[in-house]
């Protein structure tokens, strides 16, 4: 699905992280960041077409994937997107590059996001798909959001009680995740949903993505509302795409959510449900090269 990429396994951040990087290192960088419940794999139709522009890095975060899950604090603080975010950093520094493009769908586009914020010197811009800020999808929760993104509100129960249920059929938890979605289950290849799933086999592996959001349910609104109470905005430019057949569509107003935490926000809706890379990936592909490589 990679045709001439090679493994990524880099120690960053004092955290091993897997996914596969792209052919041409002396191109423009461009960090790729997956969603839930996904790994790099998800990237499969976008990246090998932006290979010959970019040079692209895949990580799978940590906690997901092949990619280390570090022991779980009760503040929930190494799963914060903030650390992520250091994960990312450090890593693509180990690759040679201070300053380099990202972008970020569902769980990784948060990363990207606290990427943007925290490390602005860093990301010269940012892409985000179909998501709103965390803090304000949080508290705008009302009984249409906590239906559809139920999830949410499953994965931050108290340990093991997630993880144990979704362990047990990882395969179950992954389709009904994504079939429940506007495609179905038809954009996903059945080797890539197989991938998906051996993310999450048996507790200690899905533990990861359990800590993920118990950690954007706590200390990653402390870090936003300390944002936002210190009136610091992103500063790096952010172009943020939504899925027209989706939640954020239908229940948040994403650009002027955006618009609120960083100086400079484009974006639209594109014709897709939330997978974009994988439902739409050609117009995907073009709105990366506009923005990131514009004439």
């Amino acid at each position: 699905m990679f045709p001439g990429f090679t493994e990524l396994d880099v120690t960053a951040n004092g955290v091993r992280l897997r996914g596969r990087m792209g052919p041409n290192p002396h191109k423009p960088p461009l960090l790729l960041l997956h969603g839930h419940p996904e790994t790099h794999v998800m990237w499969h139709r976008v990246a090998p077409a932006l290979a010959n522009d970019f040079f692209i890095v895949a990580p799978d975060l940590r906690g997901y994937g092949e990619s280390e899950r570090p022991a779980p604090g009760d503040d929930h603080a190494a799963y914060s997107k903030r650390e992520m975010a250091r994960d990312c950093l450090k890593l693509m520094r180990k690759l040679g590059h201070e300053r380099f493009f990202v972008a970020g769908h569902d769980r990784g586009a948060r990363v990207a996001a606290r990427l943007a914020a925290d490390a602005p010197g860093s990301i010269i811009r940012a892409m985000l798909l179909d998501i709103a800020p965390t803090l304000d999808m949080y508290e705008g929760t009302d009984r249409a959001f906590a239906t559809s993104y139920w999830h949410w509100f499953f994965l931050i129960q108290p340990a093991p009680f997630p993880e144990t249920l979704i362990g047990a059929n990882p395969r179950a938890y992954v389709e009904g995740v994504m079939g429940a979605r506007h495609a179905g289950l038809a954009p996903f290849p059945p080797e890539v949903l197989a991938q998906y799933a051996a993310g999450f086999a048996g507790t200690e592996r899905a533990r990861g993505a359990c800590e993920d959001y118990r950690a954007a349910a706590t200390i990653d609104l402390e870090h936003d509302r300390l944002d936002r109470a210190e009136g610091r905005k992103i500063e790096p430019p952010l172009r943020v795409l939504w899925a027209r057949y989706g939640v954020i569509e239908r229940l948040f107003e994403p650009l002027d959510l955006w618009r609120d935490v960083a100086l400079t926000v484009s974006g639209r809706a594109v014709d897709s449900g939330h997978y974009i890379p994988e439902e739409r990936p050609e117009e995907l592909i073009a709105e990366v090269r506009a923005f990131f490589l514009p004439d």
